[in-house]
């Protein structure tokens, strides 16, 4: 019987040294899964460490994936130190939150850079070793943001919905090689973005959540695990809101 287990596989998990990536990246070893990640200012020691207890391996390298080359050397060297690459989950991303007016070029630029950027370069990069295979699976972690908009982030609202027509038409692309890719789009969760929301900001945050609580990041990993799973076979170019019915 298929199951949630990824035990054999090998996965590329980007921005996985602090929230929502992280997360993933600690059931991806928990469900038997190696996985590669990238750091550039937290280490990964502690996902080394877990790792080595759960008897998988981590492979960490240094890498700014709003650089096309430091995402081509991520997929590269892991897939070397690894020996393949099963899936990829392009879950970095960065806010830069100002009413449009306002936003400097700066501001558009490295969202837009950062957010979108990794996503082509990485998945370009996964392809070419998932197209030899004759089989993968992409995540993209997208937003609600990137359905519904919202106000005071026009950058991260745009490269988010971006995100989700890349997934569909890569999704087109590749569908005929077994490889499948979706994204999942996280409401509001509790993570270091979120906890420097102003309270009022917060609480009507809340009144527009029909379960009436922020996501948890084992709720968005929870997400990412089923559809790179077996169990997810038959789903591609598919867009998961995990966000408590926010966008409904």
């Amino acid at each position: 019987m298929k199951s949630l287990s990824l035990e054999g596989k090998t996965a590329v998990i980007t921005g996985a040294t602090r929230g929502i990536g992280r997360t993933i990246a600690v059931e991806f070893l928990k469900a038997g899964c190696d996985i590669g990640v990238n750091y550039n200012r937290t280490p990964a020691d502690d996902l080394v460490e877990l790792a080595e207890q759960l008897g998988r391996r981590c492979y960490a390298v240094p890498a700014d994936v709003s650089k096309v080359e430091d995402c081509e050397r991520l997929v590269s060297t892991t897939a070397a130190e690894l020996g393949k690459i099963d899936i990829l989950v392009n879950n970095a991303g960065i806010t830069r939150d100002t009413l449009l007016m306002r936003m400097d070029n700066e501001a558009w630029d490295s969202v837009i850079e950062t957010n979108m950027r990794s996503v082509f370069a990485c998945s370009r990069a996964a392809v070419k070793l998932m197209m030899r295979a004759r089989s993968g699976v992409i995540v993209n972690i997208t937003s609600v943001s990137g359905i519904m908009g919202n106000a005071g982030q026009c950058n991260y609202s745009a490269s988010k919905a971006g995100i989700i027509g890349f997934t569909k038409s890569l999704a087109r692309e590749v569908s005929s090689r077994n490889i499948r890719v979706v994204a999942v789009a996280p409401g509001f969760v509790t993570t270091e973005m979120t906890s420097v929301l102003p309270d009022a900001v917060r609480e009507n945050a809340l009144k527009v959540i029909p379960l009436g609580r922020f996501g948890q990041t084992e709720d968005i990993a929870h997400a990412v695990l089923f559809l790179a799973s077996p169990l997810a076979g038959y789903i591609t170019g598919e867009v998961l809101r995990v966000d408590g019915g926010m966008a409904m």
